[in-house]
């Protein structure tokens, strides 16, 4: 696969990619780079279960935020590359292991390429695209048919954060506008047996330390621009990571204080979803991006 001028993110950088090469902003090349392949029980109760979420990690990023917890594979871009035809044997070979979904993390640079490996084969259990919604309406109608559940980021309602951060610009109406097409595609959220979500969308939000009004603004405009059409994941599972040790407002945990005035604000929204323990933060929580099941 050649792509002359990669337009699938907001960026539009325009970089050039073939399998060798990766000239765009996040560095991905034409075929997709994966970093663990193996089941997952650190997502949403509803998502992991009881069989843990068939998650496919892949490498590189979009995004370049600042505290990642996943730095190694999504900035430094450690991986192998997959082919599409292998990626569907991945995902055949997580169905029989017995898993409630299969979760690709972080594909956005990587659609073209998810599209044909789900056109070869699409599992019997329900696919999530987990990403950082920072995406494009255009993109996300490629997987139209193909994701059953989406899992996006909204990170930002401020987008001097989100530059300072995540070095993207116009973050709040990209997320909005992306997160509406998800919507669109998948309706409200569904559940089958034991509580598995089959359909729908979750949008997930961490809390960072020194943002809380951040945070709130967050809760309240997916209140006001989504209402009771997705499921909300607070995240406190916040650990100073990558290049976030180093600054002076990342370098820390978030306290019980900023947590608490969060969930005040989740709960007076009356927003329907879930809320993470403080106690959820620590490296422990991070997987080992070891090439396991690549």
């Amino acid at each position: 696969m050649i792509i002359e001028s990669c337009k699938l993110c907001p960026r539009e950088c325009g970089g050039y990619r073939d399998d060798e090469i990766g000239k765009g902003i996040c560095g991905a090349r034409a075929v997709a780079e994966v970093a663990r392949i193996a089941p997952h029980f650190g997502e949403e109760p509803c998502i992991s279960g009881t069989r843990g979420s068939g998650a496919v990690f892949f490498s590189r990023c979009v995004m370049k935020c600042l505290f990642c917890q996943n730095y190694d594979i999504s900035h430094k871009g450690f991986g192998k590359a997959v082919t599409a035809g292998a990626l569907a044997e991945k995902y055949k070979m997580l169905e029989d292991m017995g898993v409630h979904n299969i979760n690709l993390v972080n594909g956005t640079h990587y659609i073209p390429q998810i599209c044909e490996s789900l056109t070869i084969y699409k599992p019997s259990i329900p696919i999530v695209f987990n990403c950082g919604g920072y995406e494009k309406p255009e993109s996300l109608k490629l997987l139209q048919g193909l994701v059953d559940v989406y899992l996006p980021d909204f990170k930002y309602a401020d987008d001097e954060l989100a530059y300072e951060y995540s070095g993207v610009r116009n973050y709040k109406e990209t997320a909005e506008r992306a997160i509406a097409e998800m919507i669109r595609q998948t309706g409200k959220p569904r559940f089958g047996g034991g509580g598995m979500i089959t359909g729908g969308t979750v949008i997930r939000h961490l809390v960072l330390p020194s943002a809380t009004k951040n945070s709130i603004e967050v809760l309240k405009t997916i209140k006001a621009r989504f209402g009771d059409s997705v499921l909300v994941s607070l995240m406190a599972q916040y650990t100073p990571c990558g290049e976030a040790l180093a600054h002076k407002k990342l370098s820390r945990k978030i306290t019980a204080r900023e947590y608490q005035r969060v969930l005040d604000t989740l709960f007076e929204l009356d927003l329907d979803g879930y809320a993470q323990e403080l106690e959820s933060s620590g490296e422990e929580f991070i997987p080992d991006f070891d090439l396991t099941g690549v």
